[in-house]
């Protein structure tokens, strides 16, 4: 077939424009708010099981860590159990959403069940002990298995049905709420809040003028702004929503994203090495240059492999670079996409549109603006809230040393998951001619938010703050 397939399915998920319509119907009525329903139950169930003074950790499987074949084969036969009850898990809450949702769940579950077996077997590639080395994070290798898949062979119809990709992925943005409470910022202290503050203004409105001075759309050059601004595919499927892009400019977007995101993970260890950085400032700029979450942390500990195996020539400790970049990317940059798609909302419902009617200006409408924005973002935040609440009773270090392994761990492997599921299925409905489809102009508008990137990090990382973020690093 000559056509290119350049954005997913109308049979996988609904438009942003119906998603928008039925925004204002009940908390049942659509995608978003059972992305909130579902990832807040996990969150509460984590730390109900939590205050009795247990874990979820059964629940929330995922492989040791293994050398050989054999390790490997034998971590997932004792595992089976817990795989088996979490699949039930997953496929219920996604089953029960889609059933209301008035989707073929005859469909839906045979392909989950593929792509959650898939999925297992990406977990456990990730945990081969030289996965780190080569790069092999979960999401990464999820994504980029399913562009090989999809750009080699035709998958049947009845298989796209469990490929929802914004389902997923707004579940595990809630579930990323309960990973990032809100005592981290307080943590990080004003200068990884303000530094990831600076970058994040610097590169929306860098993509998005340049966007605008090619001539795209000003929603296309939102999308592809945010996108560069925050954490890539989350933050495009949120301002999709919230400004009505159309279903091929977030493809695009999304697409782009990743392109940059894979170049990063190999330019930015290798620079850094180059220039002697030490592995805390190199985490900042990892932090601070880096497009997707999974992409970065791969970056991240490869630089931190580099440091450990360079026998003391790399100043820092190797954790500090994957300590740094979670402080820069994960707590300061991805707490912006929902004040990015509220402001976003708000413009594009009483401005936007209002140039579109060729009126001069619109009144406020509060109802349109709720209407458009992302309802998993509020269950983002409230997730967030509770486990703010939940380690204001402790220390950084007590937190570190009670609350993550046996609360957040757990939290954050469901997560993973969320975004393995998302993270295969964008590969399984991606074809590279997208981009061609789409010309130059999206290209060069993102590429510029990469320089941005690139530069802006450096300066404040290697330079304006060099000894903030050494000294974090220790």
């Amino acid at each position: 077939m000559n056509q290119v397939r350049s954005e997913l399915p109308a049979s996988v998920r609904p438009s942003v424009s119906a998603a928008t319509q039925t925004a204002r119907g009940g908390v049942f009525s659509n995608e978003d708010w059972w992305s909130v329903w579902i990832g807040l139950l996990l969150v509460v169930i984590a730390w109900l099981v939590f205050a009795s003074g247990s874990s979820i950790k059964w629940l929330a499987a995922a492989p040791a860590k293994w050398s050989s074949v054999a390790q490997a084969g034998a971590d997932i036969a004792a595992h089976l159990p817990n795989y088996a009850v979490l699949f039930v898990v997953f496929a219920l809450l996604f089953g029960i959403a889609s059933t209301v949702l008035k989707q073929r769940l005859a469909h839906f579950l045979p392909a989950f069940l593929v792509l959650f077996v898939v999925s297992l077997l990406i977990f456990e590639t990730a945990a081969w002990t030289q996965a780190s080395h080569y790069n092999l994070e979960a999401p990464l290798v999820a994504l980029l298995l399913g562009l090989v898949i999809s750009n080699v062979v035709r998958l049947p119809a009845w298989f796209l049905a469990g490929l929802r990709v914004e389902f997923f992925i707004k579940v595990g943005i809630v579930l990323l709420g309960a990973t990032l409470p809100f005592t981290l910022l307080v943590w990080a202290g004003p200068v990884a809040v303000g530094q990831a503050t600076v970058v994040s203004l610097l590169t929306f409105f860098v993509i998005f003028f340049t966007g605008r001075a090619l001539g795209l759309d000003r929603r296309f050059a939102a999308v592809l702004g945010v996108g560069g601004a925050v954490c890539g595919v989350s933050a495009a499927i949120a301002i999709a929503g919230a400004v009505r892009a159309k279903h091929e400019q977030a493809s695009v977007a999304i697409t782009l994203v990743v392109l940059w995101a894979i170049v990063m993970i190999f330019v930015l260890p290798f620079t850094s090495h180059a220039l002697g950085l030490s592995t805390g400032v190199a985490g900042a700029w990892i932090g601070t240059s880096e497009f997707a979450d999974a992409a970065g942390i791969a970056a991240a500990q490869a630089y931190g492999d580099i440091a450990r195996n360079a026998g003391g020539a790399i100043a820092g400790t190797p954790e500090a670079a994957l300590q740094n970049f979670t402080l820069m990317k994960v707590v300061g940059r991805d707490i912006w996409i929902g004040i990015w798609a509220f402001v976003l909302a708000w413009v594009a419902s009483t401005r936007w549109d209002a140039f579109d009617d060729g009126v001069q200006a619109k009144k406020v409408n509060v109802g349109e603006i709720w209407a458009r924005f992302p309802k998993f973002v509020i269950g983002f935040v409230i997730a967030s809230a509770l486990i703010t609440w939940i380690a204001s009773a402790y220390s950084l270090a007590d937190y570190r040393k009670v609350v993550t392994p046996d609360l957040v761990a757990p939290i954050t492997a469901l997560r993973t998951w969320a975004f393995t599921f998302c993270f295969l299925s964008i590969g399984l409905t991606t074809r590279f001619g997208s981009l061609s489809k789409a010309g130059w102009k999206p290209f060069v508008a993102f590429t510029a938010g990469v320089a941005i990137n690139i530069i802006i990090g450096y300066v404040l990382s290697v330079h304006v703050f060099a000894a903030y973020w050494d000294s974090v690093g220790h």
